[in-house]
């Protein structure tokens, strides 16, 4: 049986520790924590993928439209 809980570290309290005991009874079991990485925080780490990166959005087209405008398109849809 494998169980997975996702959660913030602030969130942990002895009714998680009471869950898993009834869950698993007097079982060996293996606990392992895995924090979250932030992926745009991990690739912007490194100057050269932060340029590629800014570079890219930078050529992104974009499109520009009053609220007006865009309920108006919205409504054509």
């Amino acid at each position: 049986m494998e169980v997975i809980y996702k959660l913030k570290a602030n969130e942990i309290n002895s009714n998680l520790m009471d869950t898993i005991k009834n869950l698993f009874g007097k079982k060996e079991i293996t606990i392992t924590i895995t924090a979250e990485s932030d992926e745009t925080a991990y690739l912007l780490k490194s100057p050269a993928n932060e340029k590629y990166l800014m570079e890219s959005k930078a050529e992104e087209p974009s499109i520009r439209f009053t609220p007006e405008e865009f309920k108006e398109k919205a409504s054509k849809l």
